[in-house]
């Protein structure tokens, strides 16, 4: 199976979010899957069964209301946000098997950067644990998140990793749900500080994962 990659550069999330949504309700069973990969300026994004005590002090950042599963999230420049928008029949998996295959595309990828990640059977998303200071305690931070929709067995929404952005908004929300989780970036444990850079090397593995092959596209 072949996919339409685009690569879409800063996007505001609103209007993406419906180029999803159109996308997904006009795809026919001969639509190419799509895979998106962009940034969004600074956005908190609610799931759909979000709670709105997660989110604690957005100050001037936008609350957008979105209809992907999990809670509350922040996406900004610096971070690298990949749509997968994906026909499940014709794959023959579901949608747990395609939160795990994006998870460990996130693992693999930061492997390859000397990062030992992980993804968490209680909750969506990769991981690292390290000690992130001299003589403390092993902690863990989470540095990629997922959030998915599926219509008609048709996946969008996707997956947001962290690369090299201002992390202090998540501060102002419990990412994901999580209260007191912290959040870290590929660019403070040692891996590249580009966005562009991240989206290179993830996307062959990102498809290798989905079982997928690409065509380019740029708009």
């Amino acid at each position: 199976m072949t996919a339409l990659v685009r690569q879409l550069g800063l996007c505001e999330y609103a209007a993406t979010y419906e180029r999803m949504r159109s996308f997904t309700a006009e795809r026919t069973p001969a639509t190419p899957d799509e895979l998106w990969f962009l940034q969004h300026p600074p956005v908190f994004t609610q799931g759909q069964a979000g709670k709105a005590e997660h989110v604690l002090a957005p100050g001037a950042i936008p609350v957008v209301q979105s209809n992907r599963g999990g809670q509350v999230t922040y996406h900004g420049p610096g971070q690298l946000v990949v749509y997968v928008l994906v026909d499940l029949h014709r794959q023959g998996y579901g949608p747990r098997e395609l939160v795990r295959r994006l998870e460990q595309a996130m693992i693999d990828a930061l492997a390859a950067y000397g990062i030992a990640a992980r993804a968490r059977a209680d909750a969506p998303g990769v991981y690292v644990e390290r000690r992130w200071a001299d003589g403390a305690a092993p902690e863990l931070r989470k540095i990629g998140s997922l959030g998915l929709r599926v219509s008609r067995g048709c996946s969008y929404h996707g997956l947001a990793l962290n690369v090299d952005m201002d992390l202090e908004p998540f501060d102002r929300i419990n990412p994901c749900g999580l209260a007191g989780m912290r959040m870290t970036q590929v660019s403070a444990l040692g891996g590249p500080a580009q966005v562009p850079h991240v989206a290179r090397d993830i996307e062959p593995i990102l498809l290798n994962q989905l079982g997928l092959k690409s065509f380019a596209g740029n708009h």
